[in-house]
C-alpha cells in the first residue's frame, strides 16, 4: 500500500450530503467482475450525468479546473450505506486519495484506512470555506495536506489542523493495513507462542 505522509494536490468540492456506498459504485459494476483498477471509471456515475445524458456540469470531473483530483471536499454522512470495500477502490481508481467531511461513515472511514485512503472530519463551515477557496482562486485550488503535522489548508497559505487515531495514522504512514501492522510484532507473537506451548501443551494440536 502507498504510505501517506504529505500530498499537495487539486481539491474537489462534492458538498452534497448522505452520498452513500451505492452511490459511489453500483453494485453491479462489483458483480459484473469490472477490474478492480478499471471501477475508477464508473466512480459516482449517476452523479456525472443530468436525466437527459448530457455531463452534469456541477460534478466535479466534468469542470476542467478539477481534472485530476487527488482530494475531495464533502457534505455530511459521506459513504454512508452498505459497507462495501469497492467504494473505496472506486475512489482510489479515480485518483482520490484524502475525504475530508463533517461527518463520515464508520465502515467507510475503515475501508478507507486499509486502503491507503486518508478520510477525517473537519467542521462544515470550514470545509465550505476551503471549497469556495478553491472554486474561485487558481493558486488555492491545490490543498496540502501533511499527516506528520496533522495540518491541511492551501499551499502557502493558513493551515487548519486535524486529528485521526494514532494507529491509522501508524498505519498510513507506513503504508500498511491491519495485518501489517500486526506482524511488525511477529517476534513477541512467536516468542509467546514459544512459551505458551510449553506451558501448557494439551491446548495444541498434535501431528498424531
Amino acid at each position: 500500500m502507498q504510505p501517506f505522509t504529505r500530498i499537495q494536490g487539486i481539491a474537489a468540492p462534492l458538498l452534497r450530503d448522505n452520498i452513500d456506498t451505492d452511490t459511489i459504485i453500483r453494485v453491479e459494476r462489483l458483480f459484473n467482475a469490472v477490474p478492480r483498477a478499471d471501477l475508477g471509471l464508473y466512480c459516482m456515475e449517476s452523479l456525472r450525468h443530468l436525466p437527459d445524458g448530457s455531463p452534469d456540469p456541477e460534478f466535479f470531473q466534468n469542470d476542467a479546473r478539477y481534472h485530476g483530483a487527488s482530494i475531495l471536499l464533502c457534505g455530511r454522512n459521506f459513504g454512508c450505506g452498505s459497507a462495501r470495500e469497492g467504494a473505496v477502490w472506486a475512489l482510489a481508481g479515480m485518483g482520490i486519495r484524502c475525504v475530508i467531511a463533517p461527518t463520515v461513515a464508520d465502515l467507510f472511514a475503515a475501508n478507507c484506512f486499509q486502503n491507503g485512503i486518508l478520510a477525517f472530519t473537519l467542521e462544515q463551515t470550514v470545509i465550505e470555506s476551503l471549497a469556495a477557496a478553491v472554486s474561485t482562486d487558481p493558486v488555492n485550488r491545490q490543498l496540502v495536506v501533511d499527516l506528520q503535522r496533522f495540518q491541511v489548508g492551501p499551499a502557502g497559505g493558513k493551515p487548519t489542523s486535524f486529528s485521526i487515531p494514532p494507529r491509522r495514522r501508524e498505519a498510513l504512514l507506513e503504508g500498511f493495513d491491519e495485518i501489517d501492522l500486526t506482524l511488525k510484532h511477529r517476534a513477541r507473537i512467536e516468542n509467546y507462542g514459544s512459551r505458551d506451548r510449553k506451558l501448557r501443551p494439551w491446548i495444541y494440536a498434535t501431528d498424531s
